[in-house]
């Protein structure tokens, strides 16, 4: 009996597996000859959409900005001397005021700013730092249509997109130029020659940005998707195999010291009171006073003034400083970087090589020799 019964789930199950390959085939055959009506089936099923991609908010943001924006002309002996960039960001009564660089106009005797819609109006400066490479000028209030919302580069993330408005190279054919790109880095350090030499004289903490930025831009904003200034743009790192290196100011920095020259107040800064040479510099090598230092890094004094700061902390000629505040100094550049960044009235410590050994001075800052 029992035998009986698995013969026949046996024959089921053959009889079941040659009705799958049977039905099967005969699928492929229908579909293999005949396929219009499966094709057709299947392709009803699919839903066809037009989509439009519409990337306004850039446009929308340097509408926001581009009245604001001026061209500033700096005029030396009545002649056309440099062209920049900047931007009015203030009105105080019958009082605008532009922010620029210190370099546009450092030359100049005559400023004059060139709005959009093509008004020229000659300003006073208001003020001006070099260290900070920031500039303010003034205007009458009357005569500046739109202003600059001001925005934060510390909350600005690496990857946002920018754009900058600027009059780069010929500032009457290429006024309003708007370059995009998005913020490459933050807190960079960049050296900086305050003159014509190729030698850094100090940093500044940069944003970076790979908007194209040219002769020109300098002063102009650099500005985030929803049209508000996050930066000043003013250097850009140009040397053979470099492309898309741009930087900016950030705009906290630039606000700071725009406030002061608003109301007309000195930008004080902490003076040490030496005369220095950079250990750094390749020159040094030829000189046989500094062929037995114990170190080719930082920076020698050559000399203390009388009743400096540097004096009165202990300092003497031939020190070689190699730290101020806690961090390492290589360069006159870094030496004016971090003491740039203490204020007037604070105390610090200075770490000096004297006669091959390590001594900590303390320092009380001023902003007199």
């Amino acid at each position: 009996m029992e035998q009986q019964r698995n013969k026949n789930e046996g024959k089921y199950w053959l009889i079941a597996i040659v009705m799958f390959f049977l039905g099967a085939g005969g699928l492929y055959i229908l579909m293999y000859y005949f396929p219009e009506p499966f094709v057709k089936t299947v392709s009803e099923q699919v839903e066809t959409r037009n989509v439009t991609i519409n990337d306004s908010g850039i446009s929308e943001a340097v509408d926001k900005i581009y009245d604001a924006v001026v061209v500033v002309k700096t005029y030396r002996r009545s002649q056309l001397y440099a062209t920049g960039t900047g931007f009015a960001y203030k009105k105080d009564g019958n009082v605008a005021y532009i922010l620029t660089n210190n370099h546009v106009i450092e030359e100049g005797d005559s400023i004059f700013v060139e709005f959009s819609n093509g008004k020229l109006i000659e300003t006073k400066v208001a003020g001006k730092d070099v260290y900070s490479d920031i500039a303010v000028l003034s205007v009458n209030s009357s005569d500046v249509s739109k202003l600059a919302e001001i925005g934060s580069s510390e909350e600005a993330k690496v990857g946002d997109t920018v754009f900058t408005v600027g009059a780069p190279l010929d500032a009457d054919a290429y006024s309003g130029t708007v370059t995009r790109g998005i913020v490459s880095g933050k807190n960079r350090l960049v050296g900086v020659s305050l003159s014509n030499s190729s030698r850094d004289d100090m940093m500044m903490s940069v944003l970076q940005t790979d908007a194209a930025i040219n002769s020109g831009n300098s002063g102009g904003p650099l500005v985030n998707a929803n049209g508000q200034v996050i930066g000043i743009t003013s250097l850009k790192l140009a040397s053979t195999g470099v492309e898309g290196m741009g930087f900016a100011i950030p705009i906290e920095t630039a606000m700071n010291f725009a406030s002061k020259m608003e109301k007309g107040e000195t930008i004080k800064r902490p003076k040490l009171g030496i005369s220095m040479l950079d250990l750094s510099d390749a020159v040094m090598k030829y000189y046989p006073k500094f062929n037995n230092l114990s170190t080719t890094d930082g920076v020698y004094v050559e000399d203390v003034s009388a009743s400096s700061v540097a004096e009165a902390g202990g300092m003497k000629k031939g020190d070689i400083i190699t730290e101020l505040a806690g961090k390492e100094v290589n360069s006159i550049a870094t030496l004016r970087y971090l003491l740039f960044n203490q204020n007037v009235g604070d105390t610090i410590k200075i770490k000096v090589i004297r006669d091959n050994e390590t001594k900590e001075l303390e320092l009380h800052l001023t902003d007199s020799l």
